[in-house]
This record gives structure tokens, sequence and C-alpha cells, in this order.
């Protein structure tokens, strides 16, 4: 079933990034949806109890992206994409703080930091009455990649490195969002944002799916 899952998400993403690049915003509306509907189906497998908590925190989570992938489809609507996905990378970071507590690698928070602020730093003069949002989702996303890269370092196993590569993709998708929006628009930012941000789920869900059926067995 996972499989048959993963195959219906990347038909449903490819497809629905053709239609974003040609201009077809209606079948674009539908199919953006759906891809995240089918990437987060493959977390629902039956877990341990003792894992419940970190299920139903991703699971919240998924629902926050799936919410602001809605808000996303219609500018207008920026902030309050901004906030679901603000919402969901808390979700996130609480999901991994429940497997193996809250991590403190010095290392990765002072790069990710770096990143950030550099970012924000780089972005502020365009900002205008976004500004403060557009920190507060910084801080946040960077807490969030902080907990998930950190948690390879703390246990070296497979689904633990998938969610680390998840999170820079989360943040580096969330960068380009940033750069074409307020900085220079590029013809393939719509395709970059798309792929890396749908990589990046799938690659979470799938570390979630590999975590609960080891506990299970």
């Amino acid at each position: 079933m996972k499989a048959v899952l993963n195959v219906l998400a990347v038909i449903c993403a490819v497809t629905a990034i053709c239609m974003d690049f040609f201009g077809q915003e209606q079948l674009y509306a539908i199919l953006k949806p759906l891809t995240t509907i089918s990437i987060m189906m493959v977390l629902f497998i039956k877990g341990p109890p003792n894992l419940f908590r970190f299920k139903l925190l991703l699971v919240l989570a998924f629902l926050f992206c799936l919410i602001g992938d809605i808000f996303l489809l219609n500018d207008n609507y920026f902030v309050f994409g901004l906030g679901s996905f603000l919402i969901g990378h808390l979700c996130f970071a609480s999901g991994f703080i429940q497997l193996e507590g809250f991590q403190t690698n010095r290392w990765i928070f002072l790069l990710l930091v770096s990143i950030g602020v550099g970012l924000f730093l780089w972005l502020r003069n365009d900002l205008g009455a976004l500004t403060g949002p557009v920190a507060l989702y910084v801080l946040v996303i960077v807490f969030m990649a902080w907990q998930g890269a950190s948690l390879y370092f703390k246990r070296k196993q497979s689904s633990y490195a998938l969610i680390g590569i998840a999170v820079l993709l989360f943040m580096f998708s969330d960068t380009v969002i940033a750069i074409n929006k307020f900085k220079t628009a590029f013809e393939f930012a719509g395709a970059v944002i798309l792929t890396t941000y749908w990589l990046s789920i799938a690659l979470i869900a799938n570390a979630t799916y590999i975590i609960l059926d080891g506990y299970k067995k």
C-alpha cells in the first residue's frame, strides 16, 4: 500500500507541477491539495500506543500543511497560508521531540540560525508589512529544522536521515518562495518550490511509516 500511495503521489505531483507551469489554474487547484493528501495517507498505519502522540502530531502537521496549500492558491491569503505552515512546523518540531527528546546540537543550531538570519536580513527591506510575520516564521522553521536535522546525530538510523534531509528541503523550498515573492520572480520558481516541498513532506511521511512499522514489529 505504501508503494501504491507513493506512486500516486508522484503522478499527482508531476501533473500538478505541469498544470501550474502551463497556467491551468482550475486543474492545479484540485491537484495541489490532492498531492498533499496522497502523501499524508502513508501516515495512516497502525502504530504502537507509546508513539500515539508522535503520530498525532505528524498528522496535525500534515493537515496544517494541507490548509496552507489551499490558502496559498490565492495570493490574497498569503498570510493565512504562512500562519498555517507555521503551526504545521510547530507540530513537526513537537513530533520530533516526542521521539528523542529536545535536541541541543549547537553546531546544527548555529548553522541553521545563520542561514535563517542571513536570509531575513537580505529580505527585510522588501517585506513591508510582512516583516513581523516573516521574522516569526523564520524562527519557527529554523527551530523545526534544528530538531529534525539533529535526530540523525542523536541516533544514526535511516528514518532519521530521511527526516534530516526533509527539513533542509523544507527550508530550501520556503527560501525559494521568499526570493520569488519578495526579491526576484523567476520562471521555474513554481516547479522548484513544489518539487522540493512535496519531496520534503514525502520523506517525512515515509520516515514516519518506517518508525511506526519498526516499532510495531
